[in-house]
């Protein structure tokens, strides 16, 4: 058995916080809302996915955010989306460097951590 590769990710969020969730993932971030099958939408949450991500967000009964696990998602331009975010007012951090990297990290709208990178040559 070895792994092939990861099919999506999935974000927890609090009951009754789509249009939060869109707002980011789908606004802010790009990336396409998909509808989520007939069973699995009556837990209520959003999908969102094109050909290079699938982000999932399924509501939990207990919300805590994650504060420390989080994604590393690979971007092109990282200052432009701190300055859409910070815009928006979303809570941003920088972090220590990482070699061939630039970073940040981004708080969603129910407080998960959400790391992007640029890859700089």
């Amino acid at each position: 058995m070895n792994i092939q590769g990861i099919d999506h990710v999935q974000l927890a969020m609090p009951a009754g916080e789509e249009d939060q969730a869109r707002k980011f993932y789908h606004k802010l971030l790009g990336v396409p809302e998909v509808p989520k099958p007939p069973d699995l939408a009556k837990r209520g949450g959003v999908w969102f996915e094109d050909d290079r991500v699938r982000i999932h967000l399924g509501v939990d009964k207990n919300f805590q955010p994650a504060g420390k696990a989080h994604i590393a998602f690979l971007v092109d331009n990282v200052s432009e989306l701190a300055s859409r975010c910070s815009e928006e007012g979303y809570r941003i951090v920088d972090d220590e460097p990482l070699d061939g990297y630039i970073r940040i990290y981004v708080y969603d709208p129910f407080g998960n951590r959400l790391e992007f990178m640029e890859p700089v040559a």
